[in-house]
């Protein structure tokens, strides 16, 4: 029952949205800005209303130490497709996100995530992997935050993969802090129980920002490991987090 309240859901968005997807498009040509923040309380609350059919209980940590007067790189674990979406929810600043490329062949989807600054990674051309990292960059020059998942692919074991160092140029040309983001639970709502939503807890949570310039300078070379160490940390207490009630 889940899965088929969120999957009517999910329809009525697309179907009763696409006007105003069309009509943002159209604003972006005048007023980016204006067009992102519009089309991001849209995206954010329809997420919401797919999450609560799909039986997902969030529990979010740390929105205090995310900085509010800059743009930053959040730098998350990744368990789900659905990590995104609990993102989206909880994050409040204007943020583009970093997608692999098979997403965008979603008609509908890939018009919704244009209009929220989303980029679409392409991980087997490493061209057009640093392309999509200079385009980031000039995301937050102009103000917006991006949501990128260093590992490059999900994980499936209980630690990440190792975090690769590329992902995190951005914040190395820019100076914005980086914001460690721990995610837990995602993959218990949908991938491990495909094609069925399940009832979950799941945990988000943000660390203190990072800023690379005051690190030394082998980690600043390096920064992937400092990041991945600073989100396991993190991942450490969200099973006590969960059991709460």
């Amino acid at each position: 029952m889940r899965t088929i309240l969120a999957a009517l859901v999910i329809s009525l968005f697309f179907i009763l949205f696409f006007p105003v997807c069309l009509l943002l498009l159209l604003l972006r040509k005048f007023n980016r800005r204006l067009s992102s923040r519009i089309s991001q309380f849209i995206v954010r609350n329809a997420f919401r209303s797919i999450m609560f059919p799909g039986g997902m209980k969030r529990i979010v940590v740390g929105l205090e130490n995310i900085p509010k007067d800059t743009p930053v790189l959040y730098a998350a674990n990744h368990k789900s497709m659905l990590d995104a979406a609990l993102g989206y929810i909880t994050l409040p600043n204007l943020t583009g996100f970093v997608a692999k490329k098979e997403i965008a062949k979603i008609p509908f989807l890939r018009l919704w995530m244009k209009n929220v600054n989303c980029l679409f990674l392409d991980r087997s051309d490493l061209r057009a992997g640093m392309k999509v990292i200079l385009t980031c960059t000039d995301y937050i020059n102009d103000g917006y935050s991006i949501f990128i998942a260093p590992e490059g692919t999900r994980s499936h074991d209980k630690e990440p993969l190792p975090f690769k160092d590329g992902s995190l140029k951005p914040a190395q040309k820019t100076g914005c802090p980086i914001v460690p983001v721990a995610i837990t639970g995602t993959d218990e709502l949908f991938e491990n129980h495909l094609p069925w939503l399940r009832r979950t807890k799941v945990v988000i949570e943000y660390g203190k920002p990072i800023y690379l310039n005051e690190l030394p300078l082998e980690v600043q070379k390096h920064p992937g490991a400092y990041v991945r160490k600073a989100v396991m940390e993190m991942l450490a207490g969200h099973e006590a987090l969960r059991m709460q009630k």
